[in-house]
């Protein structure tokens, strides 16, 4: 052995960004949030999407959705209001235009599923179940910019169970997640019915309800008057939800809302979150979702942190 063999620096440790969801693995725990990010195709000139560990889609119905008339964007103090309504290509265009493209990227598919009625989220879901390449879907129950469908499942804990129970029942071979809504009292009640579902992880949060008024023509912002507030003015909200939720079941609590830069991604893995979505970031950076995933690895080698699992849960209260 040469002398100088003895002073060669040592290998850099390796990171683990990898995380675990329902028993899928992701590269790293940052996703777009649904309803931010079209059906991630449209970003792929924008950033790579191979970076981040999946692409939440827009919500999908079983067939097309227009949704609301304009206007349907606001934009508010730290944030923004949307009311547009579930629009969407439908489940058949989606598997033949969007999935065989997304599929070229190295990274999970996430589906977010709607629907008007029970049947309506049971049957995009047994048609999903027959195309490869969808990692988990994300039922919407949690909407506010629809006046029937999934927002109706949301006010009763019982009403989310059913919900769960059975599109847990219609999809054997996907994971299944549920999108919560902040529009309640205690979301604790709400995750719980989840995992007593059968729901193998838990999105939190949605958009809360909120309006906007032009007291110039004394009508609302929004054709549809109230919309889903989003963006960092809801971050403070999610944070403290993803807390309680985390603390109250063993399923995994993805954590959703008001995240821009890796320090909020940590706060919310601090905070309980397994991994988060990035979501209103989309609109103003389009390749947010990619620096966030970036950062984590950086904060991760900084620190020593061999394993990003590490910092789950680990909020010293």
């Amino acid at each position: 052995m040469k002398k100088q063999d003895a002073f060669r620096q040592k290998p850099a440790k390796s990171t683990r960004l990898a995380v675990e969801l329902g028993g899928v693995t992701f590269k790293n725990p940052v996703l777009t949030a649904s309803g931010t990010f079209a059906y991630g195709v449209e970003f792929a000139h924008l950033m790579d999407l191979s970076s981040i560990g999946g692409i939440v889609v827009k919500g999908i119905s079983m067939k097309p959705i227009e949704g609301n008339p304009p206007p349907r964007i606001y934009e508010t103090a730290s944030g923004m209001l949307n009311a547009i309504g579930w629009q969407n290509i439908g489940a058949k265009e989606f598997v033949a235009k969007k999935l065989p493209a997304l599929r070229k990227h190295r990274t999970n598919i996430v589906v977010n599923v709607v629907g008007f009625s029970l049947e309506e989220y049971l049957e995009v879901i047994r048609f999903l179940n027959d195309f490869e390449g969808i990692a988990a879907l994300e039922l919407n129950i949690s909407c506010p910019n629809v006046r029937q469908g999934g927002f109706h499942f949301n006010k009763d804990p019982r009403d989310t169970y059913r919900i769960t129970a059975a599109a847990k029942k219609a999809s054997p071979g996907i994971p299944l997640w549920v999108k919560l809504s902040p529009n309640v009292t205690d979301i604790r009640v709400f995750a719980c019915a989840c995992e007593d579902a059968g729901a193998d992880a838990v999105s939190a949060i949605n958009t809360l309800v909120g309006m906007a008024v032009d007291v110039g023509s004394r009508r609302p912002r929004l054709r549809f008057v109230t919309g889903g507030l989003s963006g960092p003015a809801i971050k403070p909200v999610a944070l403290r939800m993803v807390w309680e939720a985390s603390r109250a079941v063993k399923i995994p609590v993805i954590g959703v809302g008001g995240i821009a830069s890796s320090e909020d991604a940590l706060e919310f893995l601090l905070a309980g979150a397994r991994a988060v979505q990035v979501g209103t970031a989309n609109f103003y950076h389009p390749d947010a979702s990619q620096k966030i995933a970036r950062g984590l690895g950086e904060y991760c080698r900084k620190h020593d942190i061999r394993d990003i699992n590490e910092l789950v849960g680990s909020l010293q209260v």
